[in-house]
């Protein structure tokens, strides 16, 4: 997977994108707003935008960002607030997982009802700093405001088959959280993560399975573990230094 690092000035902010020229011959499965599904697509976009992102039309923006970088026909396209500047790279035995990590709002999938995330509360929009409950097991939160998510792409060099499609979202998806946990992060993620598994489908039958046990399934959470873990680890030393 070779992933393109890009900027462009928006907002009067400079901020970064990742592009992954894939070309023909994959699948992919995604939770995007672009893209999302499963279906043939020939690249992804995780494109940064401002912390006070405000556009009602993230759909268009993200059309006219892969216009912008000449990207056509099916793709996958990913906004986060996170510097994706610091995106983390890992390859396990041909799987490789590009991953960029923001933890402005760590949060458990399971939460009792009612409960109100900072994550989906209107980011600055108001000039107020949002609330920020602790970041780390330690209790520790940052003193500057800094936006978050979790976006994880991955890519595969064989076929799977749609029932391992959605066994390898499930595996990444395990693979993130104890690479959180395993960081100092209680959480299981934030509430707005994205994730795109892509697989070729030249070379062979379909792959039935990805599960962690599984060849293939193991391969893609052992490198989503190491790009998540050193994200986190990398995220905690920004916000130290900022301190």
């Amino acid at each position: 997977m070779k992933v393109e690092m890009t900027w462009r000035v928006e907002g009067g902010k400079r901020l970064a994108s990742t592009v992954w020229r894939a070309g023909d011959g994959h699948r992919m499965i995604s939770s995007a707003m672009l893209g999302g599904g499963i279906g043939p697509a020939r690249w992804v976009l995780n494109a940064q935008v401002p912390g006070a992102y405000s556009r009602m039309d993230p759909v268009v923006h993200l059309e006219e960002l892969a216009g912008s970088h000449g990207l056509d026909g099916p793709g996958v396209g990913m906004l986060t607030a996170a510097s994706v500047s610091r995106t983390k790279r890992a390859d396990d035995e041909g799987v490789s997982v590009s991953a960029t990590v923001g933890l402005r709002v760590p949060t458990w999938a399971a939460a009792p009802a009612g409960t109100v995330d900072p994550e989906l509360a209107p980011m600055l929009l108001d000039g107020a700093t949002p609330p920020r409950p602790p970041l780390r097991a330690s209790g520790e939160s940052p003193s500057p405001w800094t936006p978050g998510t979790v976006n994880i792409v991955v890519a595969v060099p064989v076929p799977l088959n749609d029932g391992a499609l959605v066994n390898a979202v499930v595996t990444a998806t395990e693979a993130k959280t104890q690479a959180l946990l395993e960081a100092g992060y209680p959480c299981t993620g934030t509430a707005s993560d994205v994730i795109c598994v892509a697989a070729t489908t030249g070379g062979g039958a379909e792959e039935p399975f990805a599960g962690p046990r599984s060849t293939w399934g193991a391969r893609i959470a052992r490198a989503v573990h190491a790009a998540v873990h050193a994200g986190a680890l990398d995220y905690a030393a920004f916000l130290e230094a900022r301190r």
